[in-house]
């Protein structure tokens, strides 16, 4: 979805096991009066749920391409990227951006991931620890912390049904009031926030062919886990961000997950006035923060 980037990044294709991976980076001026690939790398990887894409991050990265290589990819499933027919697992992500990292990255990669992305994350980072520099994660959950799930609305029953499953899709994510609704309601602490912009980007990963299959997968609940059985493993310097007001995956268990490894995780830092997604929402406050810890 080139028409949602900033000016000056274009789109690459890499190839995985689960088909080609699209992805942005600096490939026109004004970034391209610097050597881009001798500059240090900055991954930065979106959350799920409908409509989801790399745009979630376009507000913030191009703040840093005068200093970083930027990559930015839209994730097996979702934006532009593949969209095989599968019933996804959290394995086919895990092993897609493992890919990823070593097909685009010379060198140990500082990686921006949110939510679940950023669980998936931590869980690479601990098997094949050598791709990673350092990690800076907003709102890192598994869904299923502590035994304790948190995303899925819908019961099994229901999401599993022939046809229904179709009708949950185009009703939930491929309808603007939908996207809008999902933004505002439950994604961002102001709904005033939401811009046209941020919709019509939504809307139109959600509208790509077979893009319901890892939008359900997502909302069965088969890519949740329970983080807190994995990041006392972490070894890799670690940063979190959390907004204040993130629904389903709260600060207090932010802090509580954070707190289970206080030597990798460097430190926990509280976004005031927003939801899950502050690097969207108020992307300013959170480019801020990178620039300091970076």
């Amino acid at each position: 979805m080139l028409q949602f980037q900033p000016p000056g990044f274009g789109h690459k294709v890499i190839n995985t096991s689960l088909g080609k991976m699209v992805y942005y980076t600096q490939t026109t001026t004004p970034w391209l009066d610097t050597d881009i690939e001798d500059l240090p790398l900055l991954l930065f990887l979106h959350n799920f749920g409908g409509g989801a894409s790399a745009y979630e991050w376009s507000k913030v990265y191009s703040a840093f391409a005068f200093t970083h290589r930027i990559l930015a990819p839209d994730l097996i499933g979702w934006g532009e990227s593949a969209h095989p027919v599968r019933d996804y697992q959290i394995s086919d992500y895990l092993s897609a951006i493992a890919q990823f990292i070593s097909q685009t990255c010379r060198q140990p990669v500082t990686v921006v991931a949110s939510s679940l992305t950023a669980a998936f994350t931590i869980r690479l980072a601990i098997t094949q620890p050598d791709l990673f520099q350092k990690l800076f994660l907003v709102c890192p959950s598994g869904f299923d912390d502590f035994g304790q799930g948190a995303g899925r609305r819908l019961p099994l029953s229901v999401i599993n049904t022939p046809l229904l499953d179709n009708l949950i899709y185009a009703l939930g994510a491929e309808n603007e009031f939908a996207v809008r609704n999902f933004l505002q309601s439950f994604l961002f602490a102001k709904p005033e926030r939401v811009s046209e912009e941020m919709v019509e980007a939504y809307l139109t990963s959600a509208q790509q062919p077979n893009a319901k299959f890892a939008a359900l997968a997502f909302l069965r609940g088969d890519l949740y886990f329970d983080l807190s059985l994995y990041i006392q493993q972490l070894t890799i310097p670690t940063v979190v961000f959390w907004g204040e007001k993130a629904q389903f995956t709260s600060i207090k268990l932010g802090r509580r997950l954070a707190n289970l490894n206080i030597d990798a995780i460097q430190k926990f830092y509280a976004i005031a006035d927003a939801g899950v997604l502050p690097h969207l929402e108020i992307p300013e406050i959170v480019i801020g923060l990178l620039q300091r810890y970076l």
